[in-house]
C-alpha cells in the first residue's frame, strides 16, 4: 500500500485509464465515447509523463554552466508527448467531425439507434 501512495501519479494514470475505458465500453453516445477516449489519453500522458521525471534531476536547459549528464532528465519522452497531444486532438477533431456527419445522415448520435437503421 505506500507503493501505490507514493506513485500517486501512476495510480492517478491508471484510475483515470479505467475511467475512459469504462465510459468508452459502457456508453452508447458517440460524444460520451470521444470523451473516454480523450480521458485515456490523457491518462496514458499522464503516466509517460510521470515515468519520465527524475526527482533532484532539472529539465536539460544549460544555464551559465554544463552540470553534466546525469544531472538531467531525460527530455524524450516529454517530446513524445507533446507529439501525442498533437495526435490527440487532432483525432479528437476528425472524430467529432464524423460525428456531425452521422448525425447529419441518421439523426442521432446513439449507437445502437444508427446501426438499427442502417440495417434498413
Amino acid at each position: 500500500m505506500d507503493r501505490l501512495l507514493n506513485n500517486y501519479y501512476e495510480t492517478a494514470s491508471i484510475i483515470l485509464f479505467g475511467i475512459g475505458f469504462a465510459t468508452l465500453m459502457l456508453h452508447s453516445n458517440l460524444i460520451k465515447k470521444i470523451i473516454g477516449l480523450n480521458i485515456m489519453d490523457t491518462s496514458i500522458m499522464l503516466f509517460f509523463i510521470a515515468k519520465g521525471y527524475i526527482y533532484g534531476k532539472v529539465a536539460p536547459i544549460i544555464e551559465n554552466e554544463f552540470k553534466g549528464v546525469s544531472a538531467y532528465i531525460n527530455p524524450i519522452p516529454t517530446a513524445l508527448m507533446l507529439t501525442g497531444i498533437v495526435v490527440a486532438v487532432s483525432m479528437t477533431a476528425f472524430a467529432l467531425a464524423l460525428t456531425i456527419k452521422m448525425y447529419e445522415k441518421y439523426g442521432t448520435i446513439e449507437l445502437n439507434e444508427i446501426l438499427e437503421k442502417g440495417d434498413e
